[in-house]
């Protein structure tokens, strides 16, 4: 196979934590190209060790030990809460890799000094990431190499969009808009789904019209116009959708995910500042 991936030595790329997000990484990876002998994953849960080496043919352990040594790139697939300690237990095993964290919350000055490395990038995916489908927002420690940047984009390219920002605080608002977003529109289409049960469907029937209604709005919208001028030219004078739309104005619905993209944003700037106290 003909991939930028598909050279890699075994255990060229570690991951510490083997959960839902990491699984999706390394299933992109493998899809373009990388060998699965190339991967290596510690995650304390047996169970879970047991499915990605049966599901992905990938190299498992439990606690870290000295395949981590052989690491070039090591994804950080903890929980926030828990990295800091994952961190420390790994560092006698780390020699100088590329270190790409997808751990909310905590920001590039605090992952570099825990790991006494500027080779550090940060990532955003979304739970997208899980069909190839992700909208992943990516930032660097200031002293990261371009190369660095490159090789931690082409990572996180494997699941789906990617895109930069400048700082910490930029990838905070990613986390609230893209990051939570999934959350949002599963929301709505459970709402949606509920409002057609209500008017005579059946709950079948009626995740159905939700589902392929939402989808061909979504796939119109790819049509590079405003999204107001397509809700305007669905909207006749005096009509059924006006009506319904009054409604939903009239709840102040879209104040209302204003107010919770405003939300999600203000915490995850409380995240970054509370590990930041505790560094």
């Amino acid at each position: 196979m003909n991939s930028k991936f598909s050279k890699a030595q075994a255990g060229s790329y570690a991951f510490i934590g083997g959960g839902q997000m990491a699984t999706a990484l390394i299933s992109g990876l493998i899809r373009a190209g990388l060998p699965p002998r190339a991967i290596v994953v510690f995650d304390p849960d047996a169970a879970q060790q047991e499915r990605l080496h049966a599901s992905l043919g990938v190299d498992v352990g439990g606690r870290v030990d000295d395949r981590l040594a052989g690491a070039e790139v090591v994804v950080w697939a903890v929980k926030p809460q828990v990295l800091r300690q994952a961190v420390q237990q790994a560092s006698a095993h780390l020699r100088a890799p590329l270190h790409i964290s997808i751990a909310a919350g905590i920001r590039c000055v605090e992952l570099s000094g825990w790991l006494a490395s500027a080779r550090v990038i940060r990532a955003m995916p979304n739970t997208s990431a899980l069909i190839g489908a992700s909208v992943t927002g990516l930032t660097a420690a200031p002293e990261a190499a371009p190369a660095d940047r490159r090789v931690a984009q082409d990572v996180l390219a494997t699941t789906g969009h990617c895109f930069w920002v400048e700082n910490d605080e930029r990838l905070n608002a990613v986390t609230a808009v893209s990051g939570s977003g999934p959350a949002y529109v599963f929301h709505f289409l459970e709402a949606f789904q509920a409002a057609a049960q209500a008017v005579g469907f059946d709950e079948v029937a009626a995740r159905e019209l939700v589902l392929k209604t939402v989808a061909g709005a979504v796939q119109q919208a790819q049509s590079g116009d405003a999204f107001g001028t397509l809700r305007e030219r669905v909207t006749s004078k005096h009509g059924t959708t006006e009506a319904a739309l009054a409604q939903l104005d009239a709840a102040r619905t879209a104040q209302a995910l204003k107010d919770a993209v405003a939300a999600a944003c203000t915490r995850a700037e409380a995240i970054s500042r509370e590990f930041a106290q505790q560094a």
